[in-house]
């Protein structure tokens, strides 16, 4: 992995990609440097302008890019099933699961899910097991899921998934994106019970400056950490381009094992794509069954080609 960049991109032409949260940051920078290496992408966003926009950026960067825009909001299930239903293609080779909130003031989905975990598990959850025949159909195909090293601040709590008795803005997020290594894990030891060649793996872009950092001051009117994310985007991030590296390292790379996490080399910060250390919990061979289960229940998505 050592000194891997977008340069060492494999041809990716005759494959088809869907990146949620396509519209800016890591996820633009993934989409636009998948199509650069031919692949047909789909951009899923919840703003059609902010998508539409995108796409027509991304065309201008690389002229004669195969990528359309599709609206999907993760914080609304219904969305999400117009989505996968609408669904294009005959085949999927990677799903990028990478939009998501952080540290919102509290607030529900449409469905009344705790807004971070019901957009940045529940919404994924219900997308992957939406979209599993098109992928279970594709030879090698992958499925790439964001987290973050902040899940280290927090396990799940299986009795309170949508923070009902008390609500911590970055334990919520760190729960949900222990949530997020959680199922990945589940569903990589599923796909190998039965036998596919779908491999689900694990990325986080450590410090990258994006917008993620700044929505959630600026949605609860706290103008001072607002600025403390915009210095510290400025001065000690990384870029959005470097950020994408480990999503697309384990997208694209050769031999990527299933469960695995891919993250920044130092110190999970900043630098190129390498193993990155997660918490003993997001392997709980007893939780990760109970949050698969519970997050059947709450979309209503069952994995029912995927049954143990």
């Amino acid at each position: 992995m050592s000194g891997w960049n977008e340069k060492a991109i494999p041809d990716q032409s005759g494959r088809v990609a869907v990146v949620t949260g396509a519209n800016s940051g890591i996820g633009y920078v993934t989409a636009r440097e998948l199509a650069r290496r031919g692949a047909r992408v789909l951009l899923a966003c919840r703003s059609e302008a902010r998508g539409a926009g995108a796409g027509e950026r991304l065309v201008a960067e690389v002229p004669g890019a195969a990528v359309q825009f599709a609206r999907l909001d993760l914080g609304d299930l219904s969305s999400v099933r117009e989505f996968a239903a609408a669904y294009p293609y005959d085949r999927l080779d990677l799903l990028i699961n990478n939009a998501g909130v952080m540290a919102l003031p509290y607030g529900t989905t449409a469905d009344g899910f705790e807004t971070q975990f019901g957009t940045n598990h529940l919404g994924h959850f219900a997308l992957t097991g939406l979209l599993l025949p098109a992928l279970l159909e594709t030879p090698a195909a992958r499925v790439v899921t964001v987290s973050s090293t902040v899940h280290a601040l927090a396990n799940i709590d299986i009795d309170d998934l949508n923070s009902e008795r008390r609500y911590r803005r970055w334990v919520a997020y760190a729960r949900s994106k222990t949530a997020n290594l959680l199922f990945v894990h589940e569903l990589a030891r599923r796909l190998a019970a039965h036998g596919s060649d779908v491999v689900a793996a694990a990325a986080h872009p450590g410090y990258a400056a994006t917008n993620l950092q700044t929505a959630g001051p600026k949605m609860a009117g706290r103008r001072v950490a607002e600025r403390f994310m915009r210095v510290g985007n400025r001065f000690f991030a990384q870029s959005a381009d470097a950020g994408a590296l480990p999503t697309l390292y384990a997208a694209t790379a050769p031999d990527v094992p299933p469960d695995s996490f891919t993250g920044p080399s130092l110190a999970g910060w900043r630098g190129s794509p390498a193993p990155s250390w997660r918490a003993p919990w997001t392997r709980d061979d007893r939780a990760a069954p109970l949050l698969w289960a519970a997050s059947e229940e709450l979309t209503g998505v069952a994995y029912d080609a995927l049954k143990v």
